[in-house]
């Protein structure tokens, strides 16, 4: 799958978007594993919640343009060439 970041997590992980495999029938929380587990503690700190596993409730996780939240949460399934986006909080007026 592809994973696309978004401001303060393309400074992190020095990456506007990278390929990530992942065994079939992966979800989200399993994706989130991975990805701390490549950037380090800079990314866990900034997505990751001091609870294990959980990320932060201000991020924003798409799976091709759709929030997680309303596709099962950290269960969400990802498909094999699906795109995934983790936007920190978006502001403006």
């Amino acid at each position: 799958m592809n994973v696309k970041y978004f401001a303060t997590l393309r400074d992190i992980t020095g990456k506007r978007e990278e390929q990530i495999e992942l065994c079939k029938d992966s979800t989200m929380r399993d994706l989130l594993k991975r990805l701390v587990e490549l950037h380090g503690s800079a990314f866990s700190n900034y997505v990751m919640e001091e609870v294990p596993g959980v990320p932060k409730r201000h991020l924003l996780f798409l799976i091709d343009g759709t929030s997680m939240n309303t596709m099962g949460g950290l269960n969400a399934r990802l498909s094999n060439g699906c795109v995934v986006a983790l936007m920190p909080p978006v502001g403006g007026g």
